[in-house]
């Protein structure tokens, strides 16, 4: 499969990755079905990021929210993420992908914290693709943690002066990341499920309706050359009144 050739490439994409139960479902098959089928799906998407020239991607691999699913589904998703950085952290390494983590500690299992340590050890120098999963994450949790971590080290004199937005970047958990150029989320759904809510404040979003496990590199690439199509104006306005006919 050629790569198609792309007149701007997105420096950071975000990803949520949806559909993996209505895939499941559909086939007769229970919801973690899907999920395994979406690992296939993610590493092609991460060698097709790379082919086209994407600096950082980053996924949604489980939001705080998601601990309202049943026990047993929140059980084989912590071994899953678990599970899938075992076997796949060598393969990226190989890649010269850097692997990063944001998300909270709290409730989140130990073994799972365990891997994704090891991962982000293991590639620390590469300096390739910069992919982030999002695990343990919430985009509202992580504002509302920054500011109280704001307010302490205010109280604390650690912080002084005039709060801007790069005080407020500077506290988020991803810091070191850039903003989203493209965020995308696939199985056909148009919300951003409180993702990235202050990174994807410029984003173009492009929806599309594929299954996570169906998506692949070849989608990526469709809504790479959509994102190339768009007029990135960040607030800015050109006037071209249109000439009158006579």
């Amino acid at each position: 499969m050629s790569k198609p050739k792309f007149s701007v490439v997105p420096n950071h994409i975000a990803i949520v990755m949806d559909g993996n139960g209505r895939w499941a479902n559909a086939r007769g098959l229970t919801r973690v079905e899907g999920h395994r089928a979406g690992e296939a799906a993610l590493m092609d998407v991460i060698e097709g990021a790379i082919e086209a020239g994407v600096k950082y991607l980053t996924v949604f691999a489980f939001s705080t929210e998601n601990w309202k699913r049943s026990p047993e589904e929140v059980k084989f998703l912590m071994n899953y993420n678990r599970e899938v950085l075992t076997r796949r952290r060598d393969q990226l390494n190989s890649w010269n992908v850097k692997i990063r983590w944001v998300g909270r500690r709290p409730k989140l299992w130990p073994s799972v914290i365990d891997e994704l340590v090891k991962a982000e050890k293991l590639t620390r120098k590469n300096t390739g693709l910069v992919f982030t999963m999002c695990v343990n994450y919430g985009s509202r949790t992580e504002l509302v943690d920054s500011m109280q971590q704001m307010l302490d080290d205010q109280a604390e004199g650690k912080l002084k002066g005039k709060i801007t937005e790069k005080t407020v970047q500077r506290y988020l958990l991803t810091k070191d990341l850039p903003d989203v150029d493209l965020f995308i989320r696939s199985s056909g759904e148009q919300r951003i499920s409180n993702f990235l809510l202050w990174q994807s404040a410029y984003a173009e979003f492009v929806f599309m309706d594929v299954l996570w496990p169906d998506f692949n590199r070849k989608s990526l690439w469709e809504a790479i050359g959509e994102y190339s199509k768009r007029n990135r104006r960040f607030g800015k306005a050109v006037d071209k009144p249109k000439s009158r006919v006579k």
